[in-house]
């Protein structure tokens, strides 16, 4: 079986895991599958079902969390089944915080044929708050109405599991280069 990189990109709202995530997949030739894109058309019918468009309204996550990563994993497990790396991108909240979480998303993905490795954007509150207010996207609307509010539900704490820590801060051809250092130095040399 060939063994291919499986990268988890992860962060809070903001941080840049979707540039991170592409520019990884872009280098690594791998698939990238990024939650929002494979899930968000579906969360939006559920959503006009409970009554909310805004992706982290508690009521559209306790609905959908666990289809929409069950989707990515999926095509994740059916890309690196076919010998093709993957680039996952998304918060990853339950499986950076809870290490039996995280071992059966690693064991799921390794089982496919993927050496999983999870990417930690760290960002501090200034960040984020600058960049949500400067790139002003519609998914950003409902935080924005109350900043300081949704700022303090983020959980901005490092994963309790291994991970490679990435600044958000830097430039993303840096941020590109530190991951691909850290996953050359974490690769096992028998691949």
């Amino acid at each position: 079986m060939v063994i291919s990189p499986a990268v988890l990109v992860a962060g809070p709202p903001a941080s840049g895991k979707t540039v991170l995530g592409a520019a990884l997949a872009g280098r690594l030739r791998a698939a990238l599958l990024d939650l929002d894109v494979l899930t968000n058309p579906l969360t939006a019918v559920v959503g006009d079902l409970v009554g909310t468009h805004d992706v982290d309204d508690p009521r559209l996550v306790a609905a959908t969390r666990r289809a929409r990563y069950d989707t990515v994993y999926a095509a994740a497990v059916d890309n690196l089944a076919a010998g093709i790396p993957v680039v996952l991108v998304a918060p990853f909240t339950t499986e950076r915080r809870d290490p039996g979480a995280w071992r059966a998303a690693a064991d799921r993905l390794t089982a496919a044929g993927g050496r999983p490795s999870l990417v930690w954007l760290r960002a501090d509150r200034a960040l984020l708050a600058d960049r949500m207010s400067s790139r002003a996207a519609d998914r950003d609307r409902p935080k924005l109405a109350d900043l300081t509010a949704f700022l303090d539900r983020i959980d901005l704490a490092p994963p309790a599991v291994d991970h490679l820590a990435v600044d958000a801060a830097a430039a993303p051809g840096a941020q590109l280069r530190t991951v691909l250092d850290q996953l050359d130095a974490s690769r096992d040399p028998r691949e």
